[in-house]
């Protein structure tokens, strides 16, 4: 026989949380009560969090060492909140070559356009301070102390970055967290990264992924349909930057993808699917030839 693949799937816990049906609902529970109570959770955690409507909370849970990428992705947030408008004063002064309304102002508008630019630059900078990263430790063994602490004297060494970044402990209560994040990112940069459920179960909660262009990840996130991919390696942190900004400037962009997603794991990872899979593979394997 040929390998056969079943991939995993969102438990009934999570998917009965995030509003999918399951084996958990009940009269009392319907799908559209656990949506509304959903809410209800997203604004209690946000609010225990300290964040407002305006914040864009990016969460990554994972076991935490080298190859989840922790400080590759702390660098993308450290060069998104640092870096200069991406249309600065160049792009409108390239406009204003080619306007004949530019080309026949006066003074009076000339110092109209400059305050345009300081406007602009104000708006740009001061959104990135609405990003803020969640990283987190779904309790794993394998957790390297020596590259907690590291991570933990990058954030304290970076006053901006320090301001943007959350820290939980080990938890397994991960539903809650889901449910008040905006983005998930999942940052691996193993060529061998396996399937990923926290990406699926992030998909669920209506969460656009931001992941790297590798291994599971990149068999489960389509790129600019369920979310953004980026390479491995010193590449990735700039390309990473880039699609946070987007996403922050765009929530109808996050809302679209998350949308999509969501309609994926309902079509291809709950637990109905796996079972029906692997009842497949289990009947061709025991047939008698």
């Amino acid at each position: 026989m040929q390998p056969a693949l079943v991939t995993l799937s969102v438990n009934d816990e999570l998917a009965f949380v995030a509003g999918i049906p399951s084996s958990l609902n009940t009269p009392a529970f319907s799908v559209e009560n656990m949506l509304e109570k959903r809410q209800l959770l997203r604004k209690s955690v946000r609010e225990e969090l300290g964040l407002t409507d305006d914040d864009m909370l990016v969460m990554s849970l994972s076991s935490i060492n080298p190859g989840k990428g922790h400080f590759l992705l702390l660098e993308s947030v450290r060069y998104m909140i640092e870096q200069k408008p991406s249309l600065d004063d160049v792009a409108i002064d390239g406009l204003a070559e080619k306007d004949e309304f530019f080309q026949s102002m006066n003074n009076s508008d000339a110092h109209r356009l400059g305050n345009m630019r300081k406007l602009f630059t104000e708006s740009v900078l001061t959104k990135a301070e609405n990003i803020k990263v969640l990283i987190g430790s779904v309790g794993s063994k394998s957790n390297k102390v020596q590259y907690v602490k590291a991570l933990l004297s990058l954030i304290s060494h970076q006053p901006n970055l320090s301001k943007s970044v959350l820290w939980t402990p080990a938890t397994t209560r991960v539903a809650s967290l889901y449910a008040a994040a905006d983005v998930y990112v999942i940052n691996s940069q193993g060529l061998g990264e396996t399937f990923g459920r926290v990406t699926i179960e992030a998909m669920a909660f209506g969460l656009p992924v931001l992941g790297t262009d590798a291994g599971g990840t990149k068999e489960i996130v389509e790129h600019n349909l369920t979310g953004l991919l980026h390479p491995l390696g010193r590449p990735g942190p700039h390309i990473l930057s880039k699609n946070l900004q987007y996403l922050l400037q765009n929530p109808s962009a996050r809302q679209e993808m998350g949308i999509r997603g969501r309609e994926k794991v309902e079509k291809m990872y709950l637990k109905k699917h796996m079972y029906k899979l692997l009842a497949r593979v289990l009947f061709k394997s025991m047939r008698i030839k």
